[in-house]
Order: structure tokens, then sequence, then C-alpha cells
């Protein structure tokens, strides 16, 4: 199947799998690996759109970007710097956007749908 010209199913998208193995302590206590399909990527406009996965694990996170997620299975927990914290699942979407401080934590396995931009 073909897509009409500047539409990018993720379906039909030859995207090949990059695997990342995050083990920063001053990020994570305990080492973890996500793996994502980028299925778009405009740099010109800090743009990328794809899907990720990941295992359990805790992150600390500063952004300086704003993403958009779609939960497609497994459960998150975001909290902030004050220790407000909301908890998404399957099918739940949400932005974090830039000035976000606190951590993103999987709760169980995950797999969203991205899109970022810087």
């Amino acid at each position: 199947m073909k897509n009409p010209q500047y539409v990018i199913g993720f379906d039909t998208a030859q995207t090949t799998p990059k695997d990342t193995v995050i083990d920063d302590p001053a990020a994570v206590d305990t080492p973890y690996k996500s793996r994502s399909w980028r299925h778009f990527e405009n740099p010109a406009k800090g743009a990328i759109s794809g899907i990720w996965e990941a295992g359990p694990h805790k992150e600390r996170c500063i952004c300086d970007y704003d993403e958009m997620c779609h939960i497609l299975t497994g459960e998150v927990r975001l909290t902030d710097a004050d220790g407000h914290s909301r908890t998404f699942g399957a099918g739940d979407s949400f932005v974090v956007a830039a000035g976000f401080n606190g951590t993103w934590e999987n709760l169980s396995h995950v797999r969203k749908v991205f899109f970022i931009l810087s």
C-alpha cells in the first residue's frame, strides 16, 4: 500500500528500530534499554515522531522540548519537582511541555506513540 504524498503511516513506514541504553547515574538509578522507531523527522523544525518502548524504570527529566504522548500499552507516572503526580495508561494522551522538571516512571513495559518538538 502506498501512502498519499506527505502522509506517513506508521503501519507502512519502513524504519529500523534503534536500541538505546540509558545508564547515566545522574538520570537513572538503574540502567534500562529502550527501543524506538522514528517514522518522521524534520530537523529544520526540531520535529521527531514515532513509536518508543521500554521496560519498567524511573528517570529524572528536565525537558527543554514539548512531547505529545499516546500510550499504547502499559502505565507511566509523571511526578513534578513539587511532588504532584499523574498516572497514564493505555489509550491516554498527554503533553509533557518544555519546562517539566521531575520524573518519568514506567510502572510496567510501556509502548507509546510520540511527537517531539524542540
